[in-house]
């Protein structure tokens, strides 16, 4: 079986609701400002460019930018405005459909003609009765056209909604781009290109109805539409589990490590008959915030990490300090309990090929900022917007011959294909169990601990004392060859696999 194909159908159907709800809340939205826009020319070029001004942020970063914008308005106002899943989705996709419902609406009565319009006036009807029963009767062909773009849009932007803890296809996509595992890629892409496709399709049956005055095609594409939706909600609720007990969400960001664990965390709980599901490809900051609020149960995540993103502190202490004060803060900040330190550390670091190490002379990151001038340097996508980069830099001096950000998974990538001479890593990476590269000393401890921490969120207390017994449970070198196993290019195992080994390998199969 395709890896992803038992979450398909909660993806599926979790996608195409909302895409629905979006495009039905642009819809809400743009009429009215279609409707006032005749004999108003300020009013539409004001609509126009803003519509067209948000058109021109990209998809994921107008989702990104509500989380702080619905974290401000729940400050101010008190309120319980959730700030990540559904609302931020649901916002963002639906300012991105605006701009084609815009111009199809706007450019459709434009071409009404005005000979047209005076004819309807010449026999006495009036503003109203000429925009509804004259104009928009003509407009109707290229407002459906608007409607079918927009509807095509919002389907392939919502892929982008999992980055805020949203369910979607773009779970698939995310998580197989970062195992590299191309059939769970394809299928993702596959199932949301085929619901842009049919919804374009019926929709496209509805347009050619209006324009030609037939109800036949337009009934075809309602009907199309709604066997859609039931097909979708029916494979939905057909591959639930009967029990009816709110599963234990886990939450992961985007790394195979991540995926691992909750697979193994997962399929503990369910061996003690806990109902679970996995809440996967969260970002860094999203996904403690998720914990925080509720969103989900459980977390995975670094004390390093906890330390700036969640406390806001630059300075580094020692592990056991740093490990108990964020016990406690955690707990008295945002109600979230460390329930298990699970024993090895995923520390950032830098590391470059053996050979070029041996020739440069280079052990420690003192030792490469003599070099650094000549070097390139590849790191994730967020590592040069954190504390840490900033606090090694100072630290070391280091300067790079130019600096470029990849997806974790193509970094090693680049280090072996000469696109980067030095790259950012983890101590628990798998690739440095299948690669010549070594990690350099932080000899001035400028970065600080990433312990792996299990998190679990305010009032689960019950899961607290289950996962206790991962404390200290898993070596860096176990967790290291089962990352391995998920990321290396054959022979590769799916992360329900390599959790299994692991499980195995650390003694913590029930």
């Amino acid at each position: 079986m395709i890896a992803g194909w038992e979450t398909l159908p909660s993806a599926l159907a979790a996608h195409l609701a909302i895409s629905a709800a979006a495009l039905a809340l642009a819809l809400l939205v743009a009429t009215p400002l279609v409707l006032l826009m005749p004999g108003r020319p300020w009013l539409r070029r004001t609509v126009m460019g803003l519509a067209s001004v948000v058109q021109t942020v990209p998809a994921l970063a107008l989702l990104a930018l509500f989380f702080p914008l619905l974290v401000l308005l729940r400050n101010l106002t008190g309120l319980p405005v959730p700030s990540l899943g559904l609302l931020p989705s649901l916002l963002a996709l639906a300012l991105y459909a605006l701009l084609p419902l815009l111009r199809g609406g706007a450019g459709g009565l434009a071409a009404v003609p005005d000979s047209v319009r005076d004819a309807a006036r010449a026999i006495g009807m009036s503003a109203s009765q000429r925009l509804f029963h004259v104009e928009l009767s003509l407009a109707a062909p290229v407002v459906m056209g608007g409607v079918r773009t927009a509807a095509v849009w919002t389907i392939g932007a919502a892929t982008l909604a999992t980055m805020v803890g949203q369910e979607s296809l773009g779970d698939l996509i995310f998580a197989g781009l970062q195992l590299q595992d191309w059939q769970q890629v394809l299928l993702g892409c596959v199932a949301a290109a085929a619901l842009a496709l049919i919804v374009d399709g019926a929709l496209g049956w509805c347009q050619r109805g209006i324009a030609e005055r037939r109800w036949a095609p337009a009934a075809k594409g309602l009907v199309l539409l709604v066997l859609l939706a039931a097909g979708v909600t029916g494979w939905w609720l057909q591959s639930r589990p009967a029990t009816q007990v709110r599963p234990v969400l886990i939450g992961t960001k985007t790394f195979s490590e991540q995926y691992i664990l909750a697979e193994l965390i997962a399929a503990d709980l369910r061996a003690a008959g806990q109902p679970t599901g996995v809440r996967s490809g969260l970002g860094s900051g999203i996904a403690f915030q998720s914990l925080a609020a509720g969103g989900i149960d459980i977390s995975i995540d670094y004390t390093g990490t906890l330390w700036t993103q969640a406390l806001g502190r630059s300075d580094v202490v020692p592990r056991a300090d740093m490990l108990r004060i964020l016990t406690e803060q955690l707990k008295s900040r945002y109600g979230v309990t460390v329930a298990a330190r699970l024993g090895f550390e995923n520390a950032y670091a830098l590391a470059m090929r053996r050979a070029d190490a041996q020739r440069l002379g280079v052990r420690s990151i003192s030792d490469l900022a003599r070099v650094s001038a000549k070097l390139k340097l590849a790191t994730d996508l967020e590592f040069l917007s954190r504390t840490e980069w900033t606090a090694m830099r100072s630290s070391y001096g280091l300067e790079f011959a130019s600096m470029r950000a990849f997806t974790p998974v193509l970094m090693v990538a680049a280090l072996k294909d000469g696109a980067a001479d030095v790259i950012t890593a983890y101590s628990s990476d798998g690739a440095l169990a299948g690669a010549d590269i070594v990690l350099l000393t932080d000899d001035r401890g400028a970065l600080p601990a990433y312990d792996a921490l299990l998190l679990v969120a305010p009032g689960r207390d019950d899961l607290v004392r289950r996962l206790a017994r991962y404390d200290g449970r898993i070596s860096v070198d176990a967790m290291r060859i089962a990352n391995w196993q998920a990321d290396r290019p054959t022979n590769k195992r799916s992360p329900t696999e390599a959790a299994r080994w692991l499980a195995t390998e650390t003694g913590l199969q029930r």
